[in-house]
């Protein structure tokens, strides 16, 4: 890990400005952390496949954007998980956005569990990472909320966690203009029933004529079969 080298890509008062550019006029505590995480993440992308968005302005208009949105939709001092974490995107950047949060990251590949590792440490981060599935995980630990951006079609994801909808509060996914018809699909494998789903917000997609939405997944209660 202390091979990296520790040459800033991008400084924070760059980064600062493309922030301020699109509306995220963020404290310069939290710019700085978001500094140190992309430029560490971005040395680690040169070894192993972590993230397309490896310019500043993809990164804010991809990455930041989509967290800050999911962070709004995210009660006080919520335990969160991010499922199939990736390169930190977006459990890391919640933890930075929202230090108020308990949040806790995984990836079932070894390598990526390793760079997560090392990130958290980097940024002294007091956030837990788990070399496992979330599905295990959620049978062992309780979260308020797992959040998931690009780990896989809603039908995957609602088989994951089919039969385990009641060891966690809700799951809240950030999809794209498809999700409509991946919620169809899910329908039809029956991997619906018993789970109720709302759309909880709807955000322009940065750069483009496109929309992003969170939708909240959880177990139905009550009458009904299901969205």
């Amino acid at each position: 890990m202390s091979e990296l080298s520790s040459e800033a890509i991008i400084s924070p008062d760059q980064l600062a400005d493309v922030l301020k550019r699109h509306g995220m006029d963020f404290d310069t505590v939290r710019i700085e952390l978001l500094a140190r995480y992309v430029n560490r993440l971005w040395r680690w992308n040169r070894r192993v496949n972590l993230t397309r968005h490896t310019d500043v302005e993809s990164f804010v208009c991809r990455d930041v954007w989509d967290s800050w949105q999911l962070s709004e939709c995210l009660g006080p001092s919520e335990e969160i998980l991010d499922v199939g974490s990736g390169g930190g995107v977006p459990g890391l950047l919640l933890a930075i956005l929202r230090p108020d949060l308990e949040v806790a990251v995984c990836d079932s590949v070894g390598k990526k569990a390793s760079v997560l590792d090392d990130l958290v440490s980097h940024l002294h981060l007091p956030i837990p990472v788990y070399a496992a599935r979330a599905e295990e995980l959620v049978e062992e630990f309780r979260f308020d909320s797992l959040v998931a951006r690009a780990v896989g079609p809603l039908p995957k994801l609602a088989k994951w966690f089919q039969e385990r909808w009641h060891n966690f509060g809700r799951l809240l996914a950030i999809k794209g203009p498809r999700w409509v018809s991946e919620r169809g699909e899910a329908r039809h494998l029956g991997l619906m029933h018993g789970v109720q789903l709302r759309k909880l917000k709807v955000y322009p997609m940065l750069g483009t004529e496109s929309e992003s939405v969170i939708l909240e997944l959880r177990r139905q209660t009550g009458r009904g079969h299901g969205s």
